[in-house]
């Protein structure tokens, strides 16, 4: 098998893996990964518009998420609200609903993030991190996951970078 194939199928059975993980977890208290992923960003970012969200969606990139949104509006975990700078523009918030579930994601997440940290704990992985973002680049999640990178530089709530990875476009 070529070393390209190999790459190609570890990543596949990696991400089906974790994706199926994340989804069983997630089914536990009603939310589905888009959903999680939009709760998440909105609770980091907020508010954002409906273009602004989908800039940095990476589980949905390219499309238009508005029914995705739509659901989570039904579901009463975002308010739609007229935007005081623009008024022919809506902002995207959560609600108290939305702010509660969205620290249920978080959680979700974190144990995941620890089981990941611990499987590689005795991994440099910095070259994996830049090697995935090589591949990426140029592609709509790709994208996406730099526009989140860049929009965290303007908050002070988290790092702008994944600790000890060389940004996208500079290779170590």
């Amino acid at each position: 098998m070529r070393q390209a194939e190999l790459l190609r199928y570890l990543v596949l059975a990696a991400q089906r893996e974790g994706y199926r993980r994340l989804t069983r977890e997630l089914r536990a208290i009603g939310l589905t990964p888009a959903q999680s992923e939009v709760l998440r960003i909105l609770g980091d970012h907020a508010p954002l518009s409906l273009s602004g969200l989908g800039g940095l969606l990476v589980s949905e990139s390219g499309t238009n998420p508005s029914r995705l949104v739509d659901r989570l509006v039904t579901a009463g975990m975002i308010e739609r609200a007229v935007d005081d700078a623009d008024r022919r523009h809506v902002v995207l918030t959560l609600t108290e609903a939305g702010i509660a579930a969205e620290g249920a994601v978080r959680v979700v997440e974190n144990r995941l993030y620890a089981d990941l940290d611990t499987a590689t704990s005795d991994l440099d992985l910095r070259p994996v991190i830049n090697t995935l973002r090589r591949l990426s680049s140029g592609s709509l999640a790709g994208a996406a996951l730099q526009n989140r990178l860049a929009h965290a530089i303007g908050h002070s709530d988290g790092p702008a970078e994944i600790q000890g990875a060389a940004p996208q476009g500079r290779r170590q």
